[in-house]
């Protein structure tokens, strides 16, 4: 059998580029002066920049005078960081973490996270299967995915109702197995920012203890939804009532940390003495994959979960950064309204966090790109927080332009009008 190359990685093809980084680098390239970026998924101020948090700011200023040594992290991570996060997460006196039963790992990110949870899961039941939501977060696909598990899809939001459509996902997961994993977007779905409430939260607890599902909850940005407490009522409550699950957090949202890339897995088990042996697993993993985690991030936010003076300065930055986010959705919506009246874009009112889908046409998107500057990606997932005061009426003007021009266009293939 000859061989296919001469070298190793002769044979290997250019893959496509991500869909999302694509329009980062072709709105980089971008000559109209009055370009806005919706795509990318990260928080832009009033100025359109992603500025460093006042409260990290000076958490970094006290690490600096602070840290002595440049010695590898414990594998496990920084431990007022992982214990932070736990309280932030499920609350202080939570029974559960009386009870010892959760454990967690600090991890290369909220990917990291889902990642080392993927492999969890395959050591536990290879045969499991991971359900998502559709539509979800691209990258969960290939995170969960190239682990070695089964994807499965459940329905999750109506694109011609603008909502969960919440029985249709209920009945789906019908269909999930003892030992099978749902995955839940915590808050602000990603992408289309629809919630769901705490009664939709209960009915899928009483559905997983049911079916013995075990959850794996996605949060990336708690405190961006309604706010710290009000945003983990659901997966606490979930977490009071079953046996097992996994949460993948992301502090690249809420905490401003993107490039420091600092996440944790959270296991909640069964028992005190399950939690040990889990915690025992998810190490190994984390050893044959990168072995120690950084310490920056987690060095910061810990000190800030930690410091009575800097958790309430990063509350109330946090705190803004919602309030922006949720003025934008309001003047986005009152000057749609304004320029074509004919359609009804009430639905980002009711929507959290970032994203939101705009329902409009794939044509439309692209002429909004060529003719405009204005990028998105095209399933019509825009980044709300990527709007301010001085680019929104030229945002709506030019998609108000479109939209009367096209008063009378169909439901196209991906059933957005």
């Amino acid at each position: 059998m000859g061989r296919v190359s001469k070298t190793l990685f002769g044979q290997l093809t250019a893959l496509p580029a991500d869909p999302i980084l694509s329009l980062s680098t072709a709105f980089a390239a971008e000559t109209n002066p009055n370009k806005i970026d919706l795509g990318v998924g990260i928080y832009r101020d009033e100025a359109g920049r992603t500025p460093v948090m006042a409260a990290v700011l000076e958490a970094e200023e006290r690490l600096l005078h602070s840290e002595g040594s440049k010695a590898y992290m414990v594998p496990a991570g920084d431990e007022a960081f992982n214990s932070g996060i736990r309280d932030l997460l499920l609350g202080k006196d939570h029974a559960v973490l009386s009870q010892a039963r959760v454990n967690s790992i600090q991890t290369l990110g909220g990917c990291g996270a889902l990642r080392i949870g993927a492999e969890l899961i395959k050591r536990g039941n290879s045969a499991s299967r991971v359900w998502v939501s559709d539509p979800t977060w691209a990258n969960h696909l290939p995170l969960l995915g190239s682990a070695g598990l089964a994807i499965e899809k459940y329905p999750y939001y109506d694109y011609e109702g603008r909502r969960i459509d919440f029985d249709a996902m209920l009945s789906a997961l019908q269909q999930v197995e003892a030992g099978d994993v749902v995955l839940l977007h915590g808050c602000c779905h990603n992408p289309s920012g629809a919630d769901l409430n705490l009664e939709q939260w209960q009915k899928l607890t009483e559905l997983a203890l049911e079916k013995r599902f075990t959850p794996f909850i996605d949060v990336a940005y708690q405190g961006l939804a309604i706010g710290l407490e009000e945003d983990a009522a659901g997966w606490r409550l979930m977490s009071s009532k079953v046996p097992e699950m996994l949460i993948a957090i992301s502090c690249s949202k809420n905490f401003g940390l993107y490039r420091e890339r600092t996440g944790v897995l959270c296991v909640q088990a069964e028992s005190k003495r399950q939690a040990q042996a889990i915690k025992s697993q998810v190490l190994s993993i984390a050893r044959q994959s990168y072995s120690m985690p950084p310490s920056h991030g987690a060095l910061i936010a810990g000190m800030i979960l930690g410091d009575e003076s800097l958790y309430a300065q990063w509350t109330s930055e946090l705190s803004e950064m919602r309030r922006r986010i949720v003025a934008m959705r309001e003047v986005l919506v009152e000057r749609l309204g304004d320029g074509c009246s004919d359609r009804n874009f009430d639905f980002i009112r009711s929507e959290f966090g970032m994203f939101s889908f705009l329902g409009i046409g794939s044509e439309q998107v692209v002429r909004l790109r060529e003719e405009f500057g204005i990028y998105m990606v095209d399933s019509t997932r825009i980044n709300v927080a990527g709007l301010n005061r001085s680019n929104i009426e030229y945002f709506t003007e030019s998609l108000s332009a479109l939209l009367c021009q096209s008063r009378y266009c169909r439901l196209d293939n991906s059933g957005f009008i």
